[in-house]
């Protein structure tokens, strides 16, 4: 879809999937943590119970790793009815170290994208989870350079955005949103009256899918991150 970004002075990019690996590692220990739980349920059952949790829990403990873990030991009580030994708890949290110690693997052509943009626009970072999490993935990243600003944000939803952007005095016709959740970083933006770029990457937690009739054409969608240099120059 051909749009017009000629007017835009602002970029604003979602930093997990977007910018580096997030979600894999977050399936990874959905593996791990049915195979701690395999004399209990299945896998399929482990999968659904967490996912359950995870909702029930995301106004208490909001997005990111912390929360996750927390979810998982819950999970780990409930379908264990309380039986789940000392040791499989430590595993659990020990699941939840690991992903906060993996290292921060930038996605393909993500540092182009940055250097030649950061030459004419203004760019920000605008993500959601656990704020020492994410302040501390952008530090290892090594992007901190490109960026005017950064926020973290408990939610991404029209209000979020649109508070932000007032507080920064970004006018939303001048700004423009890349990320790969249609749900957080393309459809709230367009309800704003702003634009968006939808990069996806090859898997979405289920919290973050569409159904048919949410999804919209006022976007641009493209294969990888470096694309958008076809649009922006």
């Amino acid at each position: 879809m051909e749009l017009d970004f000629s007017n835009i002075k602002v970029v604003g990019f979602d930093a997990d999937d977007t910018l580096w690996v997030n979600e894999t590692y977050f399936r990874e220990a959905e593996e791990k943590f049915a195979d701690l739980l395999e004399n209990y349920e299945t896998k399929n059952k482990v999968d659904q119970e967490l996912f359950k949790m995870e909702m029930n829990n995301l106004d208490l403990y909001g997005y990111g790793i912390k929360g996750f873990m927390l979810s998982m030991i819950e999970s780990a009580m409930e379908l264990s009815n309380n039986h789940v030994p000392p040791q499989t708890l430590t595993e659990i949290l020990n699941l939840g170290k690991e992903m906060i110690a993996k290292p921060v693997e930038l996605l393909q052509g993500v540092e182009e994208v940055l250097q030649k943009l950061s030459r004419k626009y203004r760019l920000i970072v605008l993500t959601k989870g656990d704020l020492l999490d994410q302040e501390r993935k952008l530090e290892r990243s090594g992007l901190t350079q490109y960026f005017h600003h950064v926020e973290v944000l408990s939610d991404k939803k029209e209000e979020n955005y649109k508070n932000l952007l007032d507080h920064l005095e970004i006018n939303v016709n001048e700004f423009l949103m890349i990320g790969n959740s249609l749900k957080s970083d393309v459809i709230p933006i367009l309800n704003i009256g702003a634009r968006a770029v939808h990069v996806p990457f090859h898997t979405t937690w289920a919290h973050e899918q569409v159904t048919i009739e949410e999804q919209t054409n006022n976007h641009l969608t493209l294969n990888e991150i470096s694309d958008i240099l076809k649009y922006l120059s």
